[in-house]
């Protein structure tokens, strides 16, 4: 199979038939082999009926249905994990995403070389509410990353050489960084396409500006400390401890020095509690880090999604 076009979404019922009716007519203009993979993420519409009456018309059309809405990481996860195309399309359900860009986003991966090709909304149709908050992001994503030419990490149209995600893990909020997870598990030749983006023709957006920062904000300084000591939390957290515990120590030992000669009460000194604090804190953080290395990413469940319905 030439290309998976893996759709997560959630309350599309409007925009749905025409998205598929427009990703259907590019690929066969194009004769490729394909399959629709659209994840209803907890739609409380009537998403999954339209998506079951598309597969009795087409049978490229495959679904996966959540019994709640997880978010859009888990939704792009189990894509993946179903998806068997050579090449690996995502675009949200919302026609801001052109499927027209699919044949240049395969021909990049195929011809090109690359192993992962995210798009770039250059010129976008969003409130400044919206796009101020992505400039910001983006441009802490690309310092952070060390990924220097992407303009858009969040942009829902990307193209992926399977290989690529079928080795990595995305969960949580992790899909705004899934080139970074990309380059953290080896696929480092990630390129950019400028894109069109289309004005939301159906409902309101389901992701406003400022949260969005901020918990992509949090969710990177989460994915670095991983990738940087995720296999090693002892390295940062025993070292902050001991050298905490250390000035703690010597901090303590000069008190009782001054103690001995000037015969003071080692207690009337309040950098005796500052001392003694610095102790327990290095103690603490040690303890943190050798926890850590015992329990370093093994939760078993951390991918465990209620699947109510799939078609395939």
């Amino acid at each position: 199979m030439d290309i998976s076009v893996v759709i997560p979404l959630y309350n599309e019922e409007e925009s749905i038939p025409e998205l598929f009716s427009w990703i259907e007519r590019v690929m066969q203009e194009h004769k490729f082999s394909y399959e629709v993979i659209f994840i209803s993420d907890g739609s409380t519409d009537r998403s999954w009926d339209i998506i079951s009456e598309l597969h009795q018309k087409s049978d490229k059309v495959k679904g996966i249905k959540f019994r709640r809405n997880y978010g859009k990481s888990p939704a792009l996860y189990c894509g993946f994990a179903e998806a068997q195309g050579d090449v690996v399309i995502t675009m949200d359900a919302d026609l801001q995403d052109s499927p027209d860009e699919i044949p240049e986003l395969y021909r990049m991966i195929k011809e090109d070389g690359y192993d992962l090709v995210s798009g770039y909304k250059k010129k976008r149709h969003d409130p400044l509410s919206k796009t101020l908050p992505t400039k910001l992001f983006n441009a802490t994503a690309r310092r952070v990353s060390g990924i220097k030419n992407l303009h858009d990490f969040n942009c829902g149209l990307k193209a992926y050489r399977k290989d690529v995600v079928k080795n990595i893990e995305v969960y949580g909020e992790m899909h705004r960084y899934i080139p970074y997870l990309a380059k953290n598990a080896g696929f480092d030749k990630i390129g950019e396409k400028v894109v069109h983006h289309q004005a939301r023709k159906y409902g309101e957006s389901k992701f406003m500006g400022w949260n969005r920062f901020v918990n992509g904000y949090l969710d990177l300084l989460t994915l670095w400390f991983l990738s940087t000591f995720g296999k090693k939390p002892m390295h940062v957290f025993g070292f902050l401890g001991s050298l905490m515990f250390f000035v703690g120590f010597v901090a303590f030992l000069v008190l009782c020095i001054t103690k001995l000669v000037g015969h003071l009460w080692i207690t009337d000194s309040p950098y005796f509690y500052v001392a003694l604090t610095m102790m327990i804190l290095g103690t603490q953080l040690f303890l943190a880090g050798f926890l850590g290395d015992l329990i370093s990413r093994s939760s078993p469940n951390r991918n465990d999604y209620k699947i109510e319905e799939v078609i395939s």
